[in-house]
């Protein structure tokens, strides 16, 4: 282990450093002739590639009568999705309590209801394999919490007590419940720290022993085949009373260390960070560039893209997406528009005005979804948007086809931006909002978790001109014309170029990093509006120079640009028009 592991060390545990440092060096070594690099890999730059997109999943999102649901998604992945996405986010997939999975009972296990680490390491076998760290806390219904309950070590210092009278009005939290919990355990009553839920007790890492047990635990998984560790909460991982409890030097230099033992062992791994939080505390997790996290979830974009949508004005969200920088080569950004949770609010605020964030939940409740809370000092805020992103884009009476193209447009700008596509199931495959689930379980986030039978679902993606063949296939076209170009390497350049309102223009892979020249370029165009729509540029722009015209990526078709007597370039865009345009 170098200096840089050491300093961390020193930072997080002071006098105890030294002792931590040498037994993280003994977990870490034996583990290293045990794990392997990907065939292709190349070191020297973030290690995935225009090719790549991740499709984000339940280990149980497709079910059926004769096997195993992960057996299921690999099968979905193979027959549906080979050569349309590389990857799979496999969300928690260890026995859990709660919270579809986020309540982790084993880390060190396969919850039998889906499968075994067989299934797990077949998926990571044929695809970018991505899996959840859910290192904040475990449930408190596992075994090192009910060891707690018995006042047993190491357990009794696993977990964070405070007490009950403690002053904690300065936590930031991202839920509206009380933050302590009481347990009677074999030492009396205790207030633990639940950030999340009565069920989630939060991992005390001040203590040395949790660092090292959920490094084991990181390091098992790297064994096992992942090549994408999300660190799920992991903004709030370290606490100190009479601070926020978010962001702290310490939770950055937890990431640091994860960074700097891959870079030793794995260097293929990518580690993501996921942070709820507005656009720049976000970024903060890059770090220096090359020293924390390689990638962080681009919160913002789902909430802005809506917006632009909804208002047919795309003039913030290509204003907000002229200013993305992640620092370096090594690093990138994770876009999605959906997720497993709903759509964030916090990450709109201080880019878009307070009114139409309240216009954005408006329409969002018009179109059957739910708004959920969060505690700040200053009382409960609206912390995010509860609804199918479909649903949320275009009103249900629309026809399919207006509602796929509408769709299809949004998630076009998701995969022409700079980074890797994160795409959700129930997106990548056309769903709606699921508001009888949200009578069934109470909690809102229901709405977009609905599990699916895969031999009905595979007859529906068959049926052409239905919503799920038509989004389904759109998929597919943009997917494999992005991975045709590596112009939209997740480290290729970006540029916004100005236009109307209602198009958003985007240039990739214009120049190298080194200000050079790309061996591709592409001229990606996208209409927000149900409107035609015009846009022109001139050659300073797009540097087109002798050039008379493009190649659609999407369409295979050539595409000529009509020019004034300024030799000033314009196209036209039908309603949601999407244009891929090779130079």
């Amino acid at each position: 282990m170098g200096k840089t592991t050491g300093e961390l060390l020193d930072l997080l545990y002071g006098e105890r450093s030294r002792e931590t440092a040498e037994r993280l060096e003994a977990l870490v070594n034996a583990y290293r002739e045990h794990v392997s690099a990907p065939v292709g890999f190349r070191a020297g730059s973030i290690p995935l590639d225009a090719r790549d997109s991740i499709m984000i999943a339940y280990g149980d999102s497709f079910r059926g009568a004769d096997g195993r649901p992960l057996r299921y998604l690999l099968r979905f992945l193979d027959e549906e999705a080979d050569g349309v996405v590389s990857g799979v986010h496999v969300l928690p997939f260890a026995p859990y309590s709660s919270d579809d999975g986020f309540s982790v009972i084993d880390y060190r296990a396969v919850n039998p209801d889906l499968g075994g680490w067989e299934e797990i390491e077949a998926i990571g076998e044929e695809f970018v394999l991505m899996v959840d760290l859910v290192l904040n806390h475990c449930s408190a219904q596992g075994p090192w919490f009910q060891a707690f309950l018995r006042d047993e070590e190491p357990y009794n210092r696993y977990f964070i007590t405070v007490p009950k009278d403690a002053d904690v009005s300065s936590v930031v939290r991202p839920r509206a419940h009380p933050l302590l919990t009481p347990f009677e355990t074999a030492a009396g009553t205790k207030h633990v720290w639940t950030t999340f839920s009565a069920d989630q007790v939060d991992l005390d890492f001040a203590n040395p022993e949790v660092l090292l047990e959920m490094m084991d635990v990181f390091l098992g998984y790297l064994v096992r085949g992942a090549r994408v560790i999300r660190l799920d909460a992991i903004a709030y991982l370290w606490k100190e009373l009479g601070t926020s409890c978010i962001h702290l030097p310490q939770t950055h230099a937890v990431v640091k260390l994860m960074r700097a033992i891959v870079e030793e062992i794995a260097p293929w791994v990518v580690i993501i960070t996921e942070t709820n939080v507005p656009h720049e505390e976000n970024v903060s997790y890059f770090g220096e560039g090359t020293d924390e996290a390689h990638m962080v979830y681009n919160f913002s974009l789902p909430p802005l893209t809506l917006d632009a949508f909804l208002r047919g004005d795309a003039s913030t969200l290509g204003g907000w997406a002229g200013t993305l920088s992640t620092g370096s080569r090594r690093t990138g950004f994770f876009n999605f528009l959906a997720s497993h949770d709903g759509i964030g609010l916090l990450p709109a605020r201080g880019i878009l005005p307070d009114e139409q964030v309240d216009a954005m939940m408006q329409t969002v409740r018009k179109r059957g979804g739910r708004i959920s809370y969060k505690s700040t000092p200053e009382g409960d805020v609206p912390y995010e948007m509860n609804v199918n992103y479909l649903s949320a884009l275009v009103p249900a009476s629309l026809p399919d086809s207006q509602r796929a193209r509408a769709f299809l447009a949004a998630q076009s700008i998701m995969l022409a931006l700079a980074g890797t596509p994160g795409i959700y199931y129930h997106s990548l495959i056309g769903s709606e909002n699921w508001e009888a689930g949200v009578e069934q379980t109470g909690h809102n986030r229901t709405i977009n978790r609905r599990k699916l039978d895969y031999e009905t679902l595979s007859s529906e993606l068959n049926e052409p001109d239905g919503l799920r063949y038509l989004v389904f296939e759109g998929f597919k076209e943009f997917l494999r014309a992005r991975a045709a170009s590596q112009a939209f390497h997740p480290s290729a350049s970006q540029r916004v170029l100005e236009s109307p309102a209602a198009v958003l223009a985007i240039l990739r892979g214009e120049r190298d990093a080194a200000g050079q020249p790309g061996e591709e370029r592409v001229l990606c165009l996208v209409n927000v509006t149900d409107e035609p729509a015009e846009a022109s540029f001139t050659d300073g722009d797009l540097g087109l120079g002798e050039e008379k015209g493009f190649h659609d990526l999407v369409t295979g078709d050539y595409v000529f640009p009509s020019r004034d007597d300024g030799n000033r370039v314009s196209l036209e865009l039908e309603a949601y028009e999407v244009l891929w345009l090779r130079f």
